[in-house]
């Protein structure tokens, strides 16, 4: 049985989750970069190619990661996360969506990307959403 915040998403609906996810987060914007949707925080921190990208011709998007999470996503679940080329070097890492989405694992992961290089005040003015949220 599938969670209920679980689903298999077409691209459309994928590209308008994630964007909704991305641009919740304080001062986030979007932007085209290499043509296609990017998210930034000051810096970017998530990469979307609902088309593929080079060799890897899925669906998937790529995002900030803190230290260490690259090396424990990829060796933990090796057929949904990946290291991407060219920012993989960074601690970057890369998420398949070719499978069924979990909307509260993405959420987090776009949160934790967002938090990676966002400026100090943006992830205090998150912090202090989400403190709002839960009272």
């Amino acid at each position: 049985m599938v969670a209920a915040n679980v689903a298999l998403v077409r691209t459309p609906e994928l590209e308008d989750g994630i964007r909704a996810i991305c641009l919740a987060l304080p001062g986030a914007t979007e932007r085209p970069s290499h043509g296609a949707p990017a998210f930034f925080a000051g810096k970017q921190f998530l990469m979307l190619w609902l088309d593929g990208h080079h060799d890897d011709d899925f669906p998937h998007l790529w995002c900030a990661a803190p230290p260490g999470a690259q090396a424990e996503l990829v060796t933990s679940e090796p057929d949904r996360f990946f290291r991407p080329p060219y920012v993989g070097g960074r601690g970057w890492v890369g998420l398949r969506l070719d499978h069924a989405i979990d909307w509260e694992e993405l959420a987090a992961l776009c949160e934790e990307a967002f938090r990676t290089v966002a400026p100090k005040k943006l992830i205090a003015a998150l912090d202090l959403s989400r403190k709002h949220k839960a009272q």
